[in-house]
């Protein structure tokens, strides 16, 4: 990383994958690597937020949840980035608009588990990011059917890669996303928390 960001050179596809990871946990680490694999990205970003909007309760201090999510997702091609710390952003929206200024040429798919498509259209600015983000949907368990029926996955049906050409979508015009089914892990934050294994 130079300058605290990470580095990618222009014509690589590089995955986002943003969140609070309060904790980072297996499923976060799964999703990733199937992510590289179906959308044939050539990295993967773990964006951890400073703290996420929609959640009224502050989540655990920034650098256990860095140590932590370094310590889950241990790979070459991945990096765990405080990327929206270091720019001062607060929403999805405005995190992209300064990654997309500063790395020219790179191609950056922004991911998602399924649970977050279904909440999409509640995001800051969500269609902005649709028209300039090609967006990765990734499974997640008991919500397959919840987000078919979003309200994003609905207006932008016509947008929407079959799961076979998922190793395009990094180089498609957006509007353009695609959802893929891949094998499950039921790992949650929200569980591990309330187990008591996790301060934050």
């Amino acid at each position: 990383m130079r300058e605290g960001f990470p580095t990618a050179t222009p014509g690589q596809a590089v995955g986002l994958l943003g969140g609070s990871f309060d904790p980072a946990h297996e499923g976060h680490a799964h999703i990733t690597r199937e992510a590289m694999k179906r959308f044939a990205l050539d990295r993967v970003w773990w964006l951890v937020s400073p703290g996420n909007p929609l959640k009224a309760r502050g989540p655990a201090p920034l650098a256990e949840r860095l140590a932590r999510a370094r310590a889950v997702m241990d790979h070459p091609r991945v990096v765990v980035s405080d990327a929206e710390a270091r720019l001062g952003t607060r929403y999805t929206a405005e995190t992209l608009r300064r990654l997309m200024a500063r790395y020219p040429g790179v191609h950056f798919v922004w991911l998602m588990g399924a649970d977050n498509l279904a909440q999409f259209h509640l995001w800051q600015d969500w269609e902005w990011i649709m028209h300039h983000v090609p967006v990765g949907v990734i499974a997640r368990p008991g919500v397959r059917l919840a987000a078919r029926g979003a309200r994003a996955a609905e207006e932008y049906a016509r947008f929407r890669l079959p799961a076979f050409a998922a190793p395009l979508l990094p180089r498609r015009a957006p509007p353009a996303w695609c959802f893929v089914n891949v094998p499950m892990s039921a790992a949650s934050s929200t569980a591990i928390r309330a187990r008591g294994e996790w301060r934050g």
